[in-house]
């Protein structure tokens, strides 16, 4: 039987896709969540082996990755939506633009786009967080009540860790150490992965990355010159998973690339939210 993923659904408005990152679920989003659906019907899905989404048969590549939110999107009786990604949920999102799927796309540190020696130390990084994650399962929802407690769970993750949820930090015990085929996942979906044909997207893409990410630092530039008419926006003071560090800006971005996708590009823009073109 087909792989359907775990979502929730709330909001009202244009449907808005919400992909997290490998190492978190669908409650990495908690902080950026009620902006977001005062604007839009939003859709946030557990990906596959996280959170209560079934792990895939198949090698779990981002083409197979895609292709379950694509039928999740199917069963819900949805076209093409905005999306919002971050890491590896971000380079799912462009695949989704890729095939027609999105209206606009918001990318926030998109893997894919590492050179090798990047791809052996965020490798290492994600093998010593699983490990890590696994060996301490049964005090991390204890962690996850206090501010000390999340700082030190999410600190590489996010600039200002200790101003997280307790769901954010669960996010990262279902990510990290309860997630089903993670090494798999690591080596197809992240070690692996070569994006192909993002110029072929047509849709509103705006990139950003957080100045203060220590994860993927300078990575997401290099898709400005794949994907035709892309913009990019440094979030200042904010960290690879930065939705908990500006939750404001970020769901402004994606109200903007959605206007955008519409042809109101003046919509929502303030004066220091200008974003930077792709060169020419």
């Amino acid at each position: 039987m087909p792989t359907l993923l775990s979502l929730t659904r709330s909001g009202a408005g244009e449907p808005l896709l919400l992909l997290h990152g490998m190492g978190s679920s669908r409650r990495d989003f908690d902080a950026v969540l009620p902006d977001l659906t005062a604007s839009f019907d939003v859709l946030a899905v557990d990906l596959p082996g996280s959170g209560r989404s079934p792990h895939l048969q198949q090698r779990p590549t981002v083409a197979a990755i895609t292709d379950a939110v694509e039928r999740t999107l199917d069963a819900e009786q949805l076209g093409s939506v905005h999306v919002l990604g971050n890491s590896l949920g971000a380079r799912v999102a462009l695949e989704l633009a890729r095939r027609g799927r999105a209206r606009s796309v918001v990318a926030i540190a998109p893997s894919g786009l590492n050179v090798p020696a990047e791809r052996a130390y965020q490798g290492a990084g994600m093998a010593v967080a699983r490990v890590a994650f696994r060996s301490a399962a049964p005090l991390l929802e204890p962690l996850s009540r206090s501010a000390l407690g999340r700082t030190g769970l999410l600190a590489v993750l996010k600039a200002r860790p200790w101003t997280t949820s307790r769901e954010e930090a669960l996010g990262a015990r279902d990510g990290f150490s309860d997630a089903r085929d993670y090494w798999r996942t690591l080596l197809w979906a992240l070690l692996l992965d070569v994006p192909r044909g993002m110029d072929r997207i047509d849709c509103p893409v705006t990139l950003v990355q957080g100045t203060a990410d220590v994860v993927a630092a300078g990575q997401t530039v290099r898709y400005l010159p794949l994907i035709p008419g892309s913009r990019f926006r440094p979030l200042l003071a904010a960290g690879h998973a930065p939705q908990s560090d500006r939750p404001r800006t970020i769901a402004r971005l994606v109200r903007q690339a959605a206007a955008r996708a519409v042809g109101d590009a003046g919509a929502d823009v303030a004066p220091e939210e200008t974003l930077l073109p792709a060169a020419a």
